[in-house]
């Protein structure tokens, strides 16, 4: 038997897709949502490699790992594969993107030489921003997934992305490296030591006394050493997020969208579907974490009316309380119906958002997932029940 339509969009990401990328707002389950999406492609035979940017060791936990690092580091198969069941080719790692050592990796890479590198990376103003600049988590981010798309040997990467409203901003993080190389200041940091250009000192020498009265001649002299050692590098970076953005446009990327059925959530949902049509991306599949499941098609309205008539209900002591009991029973009924409906009608505007991909629910579960048992439990939801798949 075939796979329903929009479970063959989740199995389709998994099976075939190079790259997923998982998109939302932070709490709703995205970082696990990620690393289950790798197990189910590791579990199908493929190398699957989860990149979470979330810095909590609950992921690493969870994968029964003491602490996940920059580096790729394989799961034991035993943990994820305990029965023996997926392919001899199937491979699980995980990695939590380290912005810095990511930065650092990079300078050295487009550095002329040892010497060069030295003298960015010893540089305090890029020992400063490397870290912390905004924006810079984002570029990294899309940095790894280039070097692990080029260099891991990986069949399925999975990409957690910031829990932030600027979590997009990935999309984005190609061209900003390029405006920043185009920037008028950085021009005019670059050109003093350029000697076809040596007409424009007087207007940069200028433009620093007037800075420095304001951040200190010590950060001054720090910026501008930074970026004449980062001269001759500019062509290594741009050609970088050139194929950086080439590679978020391709047929083998995917994007799912991870959200709850809070209000909130799924307003932050829809901004992240709206970003990504003006990007011209797809949204390959939309994944509902901790969704109140329906009993039944009968109204709240309705369960509340039988069980006020329940509890008004006459007759001798023991029957009363039977009815009382049973009253209760269908006002918790009729609570649970509403909240469920409640949650459907804030999702109705995003579903016409998202088109055609495959929509799944997944309810609330009677644990937190701390484990591969319980990773596993959310990838059989996900993959295998027809009941959290909806149209």
């Amino acid at each position: 038997m075939s796979a329903p339509p929009n479970r063959a969009n989740l199995v389709r990401v998994v099976e075939r897709r190079r790259i997923v990328v998982c998109c939302g707002t932070g709490g709703v389950g995205k970082t696990t949502t990620a690393a289950v999406i790798a197990l189910e492609g590791a579990r199908r035979g493929r190398n699957a490699v989860v990149v979470t940017i979330d810095p909590a060791k609950r992921l690493a936990n969870t994968l029964g790992l003491d602490v996940l690092t920059n580096t790729a580091r394989a799961i034991d198969r035993s943990l994820w594969d305990p029965n023996g069941l997926a392919p001899k080719s199937g491979r699980f790692s995980a990695l939590m993107l380290d912005t810095k050592t990511t930065f650092d990796h990079l300078v050295t890479r487009y550095a002329e030489g040892e010497q060069q590198a030295h003298r960015i990376l010893e540089n305090r103003f890029y020992r400063n921003i490397s870290g912390a600049l905004g924006g810079t988590q984002e570029y990294m981010a899309m940095e790894k997934l280039h070097e692990l798309h080029e260099e891991g040997g990986y069949d399925l990467i999975v990409v957690d992305t910031p829990p932030t409203r600027h979590a997009l901003d990935f999309l984005d993080a190609p061209n900003r490296i390029v405006r920043l190389l185009d920037n008028r200041i950085f021009r005019l940091l670059m050109m003093p030591t350029r000697a076809y250009l040596k007409i424009t000192t007087v207007a940069v020498q200028t433009f620093l006394r007037t800075v420095s009265k304001v951040v200190g001649t010590a950060v001054i002299e720090d910026v501008v050493a930074f970026f004449r050692a980062f001269e001759g590098m500019e062509a290594g970076f741009r050609d970088r997020a050139a194929r950086v953005e080439q590679l978020l446009s391709d047929a083998g990327t995917s994007f799912v969208l991870v959200t709850a059925p809070r209000r909130d959530a799924v307003g932050e949902a829809a901004f992240f579907a709206h970003r990504l049509a003006q990007s011209d991306l797809p949204i390959d599949a939309l994944i509902v974490n901790r969704i109140h499941p329906q009993f039944g098609d009968e109204l709240a309205g309705g369960l509340a009316g039988r069980a006020a008539s329940l509890r008004e209900m006459d007759g001798d002591p023991q029957r009363h309380a039977a009815a009382e009991r049973l009253g209760a029973l269908y006002a918790n009924l009729a609570d649970f119906q509403e909240i469920a409906a409640r949650e459907r009608s804030h999702l109705e505007g995003l579903q016409e958002r998202i088109g055609t991909a495959g929509v799944a629910y997944v309810p609330f579960l009677s644990s937190d997932v701390h484990d591969f048992e319980s990773l596993g439990e959310i990838a059989e939801l996900l993959f295998h029940s027809p009941a959290s798949v909806r149209t």
